[in-house]
């Protein structure tokens, strides 16, 4: 009986299991829509940039913008498939014990029946006459009778263990399905990467002969440089704000203040780790001269060459202050630290961590990317509105 009690508990905790499996399907089909759906409106803007030759700045934008999508999908769809084995594993152990528990009523049933054919009723019977008091005559009875519905109970158990193990086999032949699906699409989104990274090797080309095209592309970094000054100003105005807030909120709880945050960013100068763990400078801070062009432009921090789809860290504790795109920058992540300070990422092929959260030294925030010039990473200091020479923070490699 303890046996058949844990037999059914088992079968109780099942279902809500299960439940919980289908709405975490449901969610992540629906962002998977979701991508697909961004995919797609990327698509559209590629047909019709390339109807018009003047537009090949923008159409390498959206083929950035769209590849960040498609590696982001081949992710969702890695993540899927990883899921799918653990629960092909998971319904293999919960059918295996199925089977297990049916074998072991079987065999009790089988032992029944054997006992039967051989003694027939009349061992019953014996059993019943054989009593040497009335009482024992009512308690023989009863036992018989118990062990009789006993016997029916397992016949009807056999038969809800058969339909269970019927319903699990069902269950593992739909995972086996979607997972052959998952891997299909998987294998399709790697190989429009792969067309996409073609087309967007020979757009680059074109850029790259094109005097014009170049200047353009400057004058895009120039804007996208302000820009970039006008979101570290509203991130500092936003943070004056809600310190103000929080301490006219403690005046009013009669809190005490707390104390200022200590100097641990500006006592890593010279000692700060890199964002990526190998990498050369390869465009430093301040004035550089374009190889072609010859004019002159201002980097607001370093560009290090790095193999696209290098893991990128954050440099010190804080918080995901602001993720975005910017032209000539990409896909972008600025984090808060104490005392004013900020980090900027750019030029990333994808983005592991979202708004508010919190970070520590060392932690994976994204994964490097191109730019105009080639696989790097854009990385930037600043000191509230003052840029910094940002290798003068770094260390030694």
């Amino acid at each position: 009986m303890r046996r058949l009690l844990s037999i059914l508990l088992l079968l109780c905790a099942v279902a809500p299991g299960a439940r919980a499996n289908q709405e975490e399907i449901r969610k992540r089909q629906a962002e998977l829509q979701t991508i697909r759906e961004q995919i797609r409106g990327y698509e559209e803007q590629i047909k019709k940039h390339q109807k018009n030759e003047s537009e090949a700045l923008e159409l390498l934008d959206t083929y950035d913008r769209k590849g960040t999508l498609v590696r982001r999908l081949i992710a969702r769809l890695r993540a899927d498939e990883r899921e799918l084995q653990r629960r092909i594993a998971g319904t293999a152990r919960e059918r295996e014990e199925l089977e297990k528990q049916l074998r072991f009523l079987k065999e009790q049933y089988a032992n029944y029946v054997r006992s039967i054919y051989r003694n027939g009723r009349t061992h019953d019977l014996e059993l019943l006459l054989s009593s040497q008091s009335i009482n024992q005559f009512y308690i023989r009875t009863s036992y018989l009778r118990r062990f009789s519905e006993q016997r029916r109970k397992d016949a009807a158990e056999i038969q809800r263990k058969q339909a269970a193990i019927e319903e699990v086999q069902a269950q593992a032949q739909q995972q086996l399905s979607e997972e052959r699906r998952v891997i299909a699409e998987k294998g399709a989104e790697e190989d429009r990467l792969a067309s996409l990274a073609e087309e967007r090797r020979s757009v680059l080309g074109q850029i790259r002969k094109n005097k014009s095209m170049l200047q353009r592309s400057i004058d895009r970094q120039m804007r996208a440089a302000r820009e970039m000054e006008s979101v570290i100003e509203n991130l500092i105005e936003a943070d004056r704000v809600r310190k103000e807030r929080q301490a006219d909120e403690a005046r009013k709880a009669h809190l005490p203040q707390p104390p200022p945050s200590g100097l641990a960013f500006e006592e890593k100068r010279g000692r700060l780790r890199w964002p990526v763990n190998r990498g050369i400078v390869v465009a430093r801070f301040g004035n550089q001269r374009h190889p072609t062009l010859r004019t002159v432009t201002q980097n607001t921090g370093i560009d290090i060459a790095v193999e696209s789809g290098s893991p990128v860290s954050a440099v010190a504790d804080g918080d995901v202050a602001k993720i975005f795109w910017l032209p000539s920058f990409g896909n972008l992540i600025i984090l808060n630290h104490n005392s004013g300070f900020r980090t900027v990422y750019a030029h990333l092929s994808d983005i592991l961590v979202t708004e508010g959260q919190m970070v520590k030294e060392g932690d994976l925030i994204g994964e490097s990317g191109e730019s105009l010039e080639g696989a790097r990473i854009h990385f930037e200091i600043w000191k509230e509105r003052e840029k910094q020479n940002t290798e003068s923070w770094l260390s030694r490699q």
